[in-house]
């Protein structure tokens, strides 16, 4: 790793995330293993299984005297246009029973946090917040503290002055500067059990120009490898934990392409393939007959592919770099290939028209993907491209694109959303009636909860977990529908 100069600190990570199915922080995981290895005392205080939240951040800080605290952001809300829930309020509460509890800064962290950072840090009342590779900088930050130096040149730092709020850029590690990774800071095996799936990701970085993503605001926007070799040394530690089912979660496996067949073939070579089984989101350009291939045979069950739309002038205008024709390879390939495959639309963004979202859903229909998911209204964030073009276009009530949380909300912290006026928010009418019955398509149904593609305490899912289905949400939801068994 590397030296940061300075004291070692106790660290506590806490993880406040309660949403169910759970997911691992892994984030925390990995953080942990980066903080340890460069000497700082680390433990972990995991809410998300907690009967009694209160009482076990009182137990822990009764018991544990940390010199700093961090707690991670993984999302500020469920990204979801029909329910808006917003999580920075239940965070807060976590900040403040934490305060209550020990003087230690609190110093916010995760990918979530990156949309907003000095906003988010002041609705939770924490006294810092880090961007960009917590591995870095929250080491060097608790250094600091603990050694009573001035924190204020740490890469990613939002901090108070007199004047105000000041942030620092962020910094971007190289992958090969990480320990190994031993997946044994967390309870991965309950959240295994409890969750249907494991993470990994290959990678860190996206390099694509889509207008509304904040992935490559909070991980930065080249693709930093890990090698394959590492990324196999961490699925076996995982599969000596009891875990056969991972979901990786880069923004997009197969970008760089060669990176892919790099990593599905050290699978294969380690003797591994047959052992687990594996998910992973994808790009549908580059996507080739070689790759569906090699991840087949290195245990792929399923690919989730960000498609968006199925027509090309609301892909140019959502800055997606591939077309229809692309979308329409890439069925050709699964099919051939029998692998099974999702695709992700988001319906609404600037472009989209009524007879743009007919087409769509048409091609859809017409490929056949084993299921589609549909969210309406295109989530906006600060550092995005549509974030730049709202601001210009005006926050206000008047904005017909606009919906949500419009007032008081110029960092789009709070959950605001575009929907195309030439949609409307009628569109969520229209694309029920275009789906009609078709099973395959997973969208916002408070009347058929088996559709329902939000995650957040989804109880068809947590279900389904429990009576032994694993894997990707959207295949535990295709199983349930076609009445096909649990996994175990």
């Amino acid at each position: 790793m590397f030296d940061v100069g300075y004291d070692m600190a106790r660290v506590a990570l806490v993880n406040p995330n309660r949403m169910k199915p759970a997911v691992a922080p892994i984030g925390l995981d990995y953080l942990a293993e980066s903080m340890a290895a460069n000497g700082h005392e680390v433990g972990i205080l995991d809410l998300c299984f907690s009967a009694d939240w209160r009482a076990d951040v009182d137990s822990y800080f009764n018991a544990h005297r940390p010199d700093v605290v961090g707690l991670t952001i993984r999302n500020t809300d469920d990204c979801y246009f029909a329910s808006q829930d917003f999580f920075i309020p239940f965070f807060k509460e976590v900040v403040d029973r934490i305060r209550s509890a020990t003087d230690a800064p609190i110093v916010l962290g995760g990918s979530g946090l990156s949309v907003a950072p000095g906003a988010i840090m002041e609705l939770a009342g924490a006294d810092y917040a880090v961007t960009g590779d917590g591995e870095v900088a929250f080491s060097l930050l608790a250094a600091k503290l603990e050694s009573r130096e001035e924190p204020s040149d740490v890469p990613g730092l939002t901090f108070r002055t007199p004047a105000g709020l000041a942030s620092n850029p962020p910094t971007w590690m190289d992958m090969a500067d990480l320990p190994a990774r031993t997946r044994g800071w967390l309870d991965n095996r309950r959240y295994f059990a409890e969750g249907g799936q494991a993470g990994v990701e290959t990678k860190r970085g996206c390099d694509r120009k889509c207008i509304y993503c904040a992935d490559p605001v909070g991980k930065g926007r080249t693709c930093r490898l890990r090698s394959p070799s590492q990324v196999v040394g961490e699925i076996r530690a995982l599969l000596n934990q009891g875990m056969d089912c991972f979901h990786l979660c880069d923004s997009e496996f197969n970008i760089p392409l060669g990176h892919a067949e790099a990593v599905c073939r050290e699978v294969i070579g380690s003797g591994l393939a047959g052992k687990f089984r594996w998910y992973a989101y994808a790009s549908p350009a580059p996507f080739t007959d070689e790759l569906a291939a090699l991840m087949r045979c290195a245990g792929c069950a399923g690919i989730d592919f960000g498609v968006d739309s199925g027509d090309d002038e609301v892909l140019r205008s959502l800055g997606r770099d591939f077309g229809t024709e692309d979308v329409r390879r890439t069925a050709e390939i699964c099919h051939r290939h029998g692998i099974t495959f999702m695709y992700d639309l988001l319906v609404g963004g600037p472009g989209e028209t009524r007879e743009s979202v007919k087409r769509t859903i048409a091609l859809m229909k017409q490929i056949e993907p084993n299921r589609v998911g549909v969210s309406v209204a295109v989530r906006i964030y600060n550092g995005t491209a549509l974030g730049r073009m709202v601001r210009r276009e005006g926050i206000a009530a008047s904005n017909p694109s606009l919906h949500g949380r419009i007032g008081d909300n110029e960092d789009f912290l709070l959950p605001i959303y575009y929907i195309s006026p030439k949609v409307g928010i009628e569109v969520v009418d229209n694309i029920a009636d275009l789906i009609g019955g078709d099973q395959r398509f997973l969208y916002a149904s408070m009347d058929q909860i088996d559709r329902n593609y939000n995650y957040n305490d989804n109880s068809v899912l947590v279900q389904a977990i429990r009576k032994g289905y694993r894997g990707a949400y959207w295949d535990v939801l295709r199983r349930v529908q076609e009445g096909l068994p649990p996994d175990t």
